[in-house]
């Protein structure tokens, strides 16, 4: 297998939600993972293992080319522990502004044909296939941070195979960014509320989800983006309007397991579960606690930071490779942007170098 499913050996330390016997007893995934994409058996990993994830250059902090183990679990360090203070200092909320025109873009689910629903919503008796046909297939993108930023990474990559981890056959329908607890998750653009769910069935746990039109970001295409495992639901409201790199909610790891879909896994690592699409058509429905545009279609979340069309997975797919590398604009933790031209910003504030 040529990708890395890097989930996080949670614990291992003095946090009463992980100090459980089950969690005791957890196999060591994140050692059992580095070993399925080690594909030369080397006990290393270059670049090409490494894949889309980004940060290669940072995690490899003795210089050798390579990613050890060790240094792949540094992508992970305290985020163990859940104790954070909420709201963040000094973080104050303007007046909310109400978008009047969702109450009349939302139409109703019945109204979607199966193939939307299957492609998007992605039910239990649904298979892969309109999913992938709708752009649900891996892009070779790689987020490129600025030299003068630390960002969080991806771990669990855009399309990845999930059916190793699953009961079927399944695919990973956005990027995992691992944070510590309580990081702030921040609107990747300017937009408008569409849907917030608490996720009591769902492996993306409490979400929301944002509408951005083409005047948010200068794409011809409506884009909607998710914000899953939040810890709490956040003070917003649907059809309420946020800004480019307001504060979202807290990270978290809220979602029920993967498999079973019974209940609330604890076993997780915190993460933004980020996911995206478009459609050219400003009209969507709500079905089953998931945000369906009509004519949807996946995107690569890295794709957004391109600013430009295409958006098509398979095109993304064939761009030539000097394309793939993706510049990513971010907001500090000072807030500043690393662009004033940007549209779209990472969804984690970055540190300075």
């Amino acid at each position: 297998m040529k990708h890395i499913h890097l989930v996080f050996l949670l614990g291992m330390a003095a946090s009463t939600v992980f100090n459980t016997p089950v969690f005791a007893q957890m196999r060591d995934r994140v050692g059992d993972d580095f070993r399925r994409a080690d594909i030369n058996d080397d006990g290393n990993l270059n670049k090409d293992e490494w894949h889309t994830r980004g940060n290669f250059v940072r995690l490899d902090t003795d210089g050798d080319g390579y990613l050890s183990l060790p240094e792949v679990r540094t992508i992970y360090d305290g985020h163990d522990k859940r104790s954070y203070d909420w709201p963040p200092e000094g973080v104050s909320r303007m007046a909310p502004k109400h978008d009047s025109s969702i109450e009349k873009d939302r139409i109703e689910s019945a109204a979607l044909n199966r193939e939307t629903k299957c492609a998007i919503a992605r039910g239990r008796k649904c298979d892969p296939g309109p999913s992938v046909e709708r752009g649900l297939l891996e892009t070779g993108l790689v987020p490129v941070f600025p030299s003068s930023a630390i960002c969080h990474g991806i771990d669990d990559t855009f399309a990845l195979d999930y059916t190793f981890k699953r009961s079927r056959e399944a695919y990973h329908g956005g990027i995992d960014l691992p944070a510590r607890w309580g990081t702030p998750m921040i609107a990747a653009a300017a937009g408008t509320v569409v849907g917030k769910f608490q996720g009591d069935r769902s492996a993306r746990g409490i979400e929301i989800v944002l509408r951005h039109s083409p005047e948010d970001t200068g794409l011809p295409v409506w884009v909607y983006t998710g914000y899953g495992h939040l810890d709490r639901m956040p003070d917003l409201d649907v059809g309420q309007r946020v800004n480019l790199g307001d504060i979202i909610g807290p990270t978290g790891n809220s979602g029920v397991s993967g498999k079973k879909k019974r209940k609330q896994t604890s076993l997780r690592r915190p993460a933004i579960h980020f996911s995206a699409f478009y459609s050219e058509t400003e009209k969507f429905a709500i079905h089953r606690d998931v945000v369906v545009p009509v004519r949807g279609h996946w995107v690569d979340p890295v794709a957004l930071y391109r600013q430009k069309v295409p958006l098509e997975s398979d095109a993304l797919k064939n761009l030539p490779k000097e394309e793939k590398g993706v510049p990513i604009a971010v907001l500090f933790e000072d807030g500043q942007a690393s662009s004033k031209s940007a549209k779209f910003v990472w969804p984690y504030m970055c540190d300075r170098v």
